[in-house]
């Protein structure tokens, strides 16, 4: 794959889609298939003072001298580890909005006080980095190749010289598999998960999770679609590959889904539609991506999407396709589809 391709599908047309961002696939593709994913459930931390292990969604094993507390990581990432109570200094990914204000995917963390190497695609500052002296980068990576999440592909190499890594897959799996693996995450870095608020919210999850699993079944005629907004194009998710969408499908939702066939300029992540066609599909409940760099809602100006019976009908409710992975970050998008589900009018 060209270099001109590849930042062609990254901006645009990928980074604005409402899958993974299809950047995942695109990835896979150049990249090497033959590395590992998924990994080992099991984290071992030593305390404070103690030594640290951690094997990652690569298979790769990271160890140091003692756990470490000059941490990097996407900022999504970092964001569930602050649920935790993991202290996260340095992020990169999207941080702050135009306005300064914290970005959606920063979660309850106070980004004034957070040392940014970049806060947008393709943007990394090496020598910030190198400065800040880490002692571990954490990211998430969308393909089997285990490509690290925002990590900039011409300066991957310098990167990676200055820290290990760790890579936590969402790619193909389902929600609950990478909130496993951040919570054995935050356990290694010291977090104390067994009782208080990180117990709680494991607990209000997984009631949630039932609450959707009724909900979808007691209505399956309602049929929800998974959609994200560009100035050109509006992207309709497939639920293949999403950890969201793969995890909502299996407790039963009712999702429109593209057909392989058109969801393959996408990677396999989505289908691309002009506005005058925004309308193919039927949908009684519309999910819209909620990231800073697609079109929100209240914003989108075109008459075909304002005729959708859904919007029409008020039953337009946003979706997270990079969640914060905690189980109090998570809770929220069961607990609101499932509403939607519960009081959605069938009008598709």
């Amino acid at each position: 794959m060209s270099n001109a391709r590849a930042t062609h599908l990254t901006r645009r047309g990928i980074l604005a889609a409402g899958g993974a961002l299809g950047l995942g696939a695109v990835l896979a593709a150049c990249g090497d298939d033959d590395a590992k994913s998924g990994g080992s459930n099991e984290a071992a931390g030593a305390g404070k003072s103690g030594p640290w292990t951690f094997e990652d969604d690569r298979g790769t094993t990271v160890k140091l001298d003692k756990v470490p507390t000059k941490i990097v990581a996407f900022v999504g990432v970092a964001a569930a580890l602050y649920d935790y109570g993991i202290e996260v200094k340095g992020v990169f990914g999207p941080t702050k909005t135009k306005e300064g204000k914290a970005d959606v995917q920063a979660g309850d963390m106070d980004v004034s006080k957070l040392t940014v190497f970049g806060n947008v695609w393709d943007q990394f500052s090496v020598e910030k980095y190198a400065a800040f002296a880490p002692e571990v980068l954490i990211s998430t990576t969308f393909d089997s190749a285990g490509t690290l999440w925002y990590v900039p592909e011409a300066s991957k190499d310098k990167i990676a010289k200055l820290a290990p890594s760790v890579a936590v897959s969402v790619y193909d799996r389902q929600l609950t598999q990478p909130l496993e693996r951040v919570w054995a995450l935050a356990e290694s870095l010291g977090a104390d998960l067994k009782s208080g608020k990180a117990a709680q919210a494991k607990k209000e999850f997984e009631a949630a999770a039932e609450r959707l699993r009724k909900a979808a079944k007691a209505r399956p005629e309602i049929k929800v679609m998974a959609g994200s907004a560009s100035q050109d194009i509006f992207y309709v998710s497939g639920t293949n590959l999403s950890i969201d969408l793969e995890y909502f499908k299996a407790l039963g939702v009712n999702f429109v889904e593209p057909p392989e066939s058109a969801k393959k300029e996408g990677g396999g992540w989505y289908e691309s539609l002009s506005w005058e066609n925004v309308d193919k599909y039927p949908a009684d409940i519309i999910m819209m991506d909620d990231r800073t760099q697609t079109i929100q809602p209240a914003d989108i100006s075109e008459g075909t999407w304002k005729k959708l019976p859904a919007v029409k009908a008020g039953q337009v409710v946003p979706r997270s396709p990079e969640p914060i992975l905690s189980y109090a970050k998570c809770t929220p998008l069961l607990t609101n589809l499932a509403e939607a589900i519960e009081k959605a009018k069938k009008v598709a």
